[in-house]
């Protein structure tokens, strides 16, 4: 492998869209939780994906179907896309770690590294950076990290009980899985058929020093769209920006 291909950036992207997104109901009763529209934008969570990966150089991404996959697929057809979008179907769940491998079997180039990211994220940093994060430390595995603010006020107490301080969100001390990744190539025969990544291969990797961690850059946005709340904080923050 000459040193040119190995610093080439991944061109090919899985994002799994197979969830129930049973927190977010009654949004997701009609649609895949993908296919929750951002308030204000006019635009469902995979759009604004589509378009981040697009701006970072994607040209093909497969989009892991599970849930009313019918509802994503019609959208995709009646859109314009800033790239070319293959779905996949579940036929039964196959967990995270299963679908990411049954989509990565459709992906373009199955010899070179690509991104994936959970159909749930919305996100803008840069793709790019990472990727030559990842290839830098020659990792099979990189995922970016986030520090979320914890959602209720924080209380600051000296070693006597006085109470110092209210602190209101902070972020919190431990930094968190985001779901976007960098995968080499050589990361699909690793996954399970079935059940979750995260809890057999990315260990292993850990323990061989192959997972890398890369935490986004100072003031890049990163939101779980998990509940109706994140969507209220979404739109407001949208607003703000």
């Amino acid at each position: 492998m000459t040193s040119t291909h190995a610093f080439s950036y991944p061109t090919q992207a899985v994002i799994l869209a197979g969830g129930q997104g049973s927190r977010l109901r009654p949004y997701t009763d009609d649609r895949p939780k993908p296919m929750v529209e951002i308030p204000g934008t006019g635009v469902p969570i995979i759009g604004h994906q589509l378009a981040w990966l697009a701006s970072e150089g994607v040209t093909d991404a497969v989009v892991s179907c599970g849930h009313l996959a019918e509802v994503l697929q019609d959208w995709l057809v009646s859109a314009e896309l800033p790239l070319r979008v293959t779905t996949v179907v579940e036929k039964e769940p196959l967990g995270r770690g299963g679908g990411l491998k049954h989509a990565a079997a459709s992906l373009p180039h199955p010899d070179q590294a690509w991104y994936a990211t959970n159909g749930d994220i919305w996100t803008r940093f840069s793709l790019r950076e990472m990727a030559a994060f990842h290839q830098e430390r020659d990792a099979t595995a990189t995922l970016a990290l986030a520090r979320p603010r914890i959602p209720w006020g924080a209380v600051e107490t000296d070693e006597f009980g006085n109470v110092l301080d209210f602190i209101e969100a902070p972020p919190s001390p431990y930094l968190i899985n985001a779901g976007v990744y960098v995968f080499s190539a050589a990361f699909r025969d690793l996954l399970p058929e079935r059940g979750d990544h995260e809890r057999a291969t990315f260990p292993r990797l850990a323990r061989e020093r192959r997972l890398a961690g890369f935490p986004l850059p100072h003031g890049a946005y990163w939101r779980a769209i998990d509940t109706a709340k994140d969507l209220t904080e979404a739109a407001k923050e949208l607003r703000g920006a």
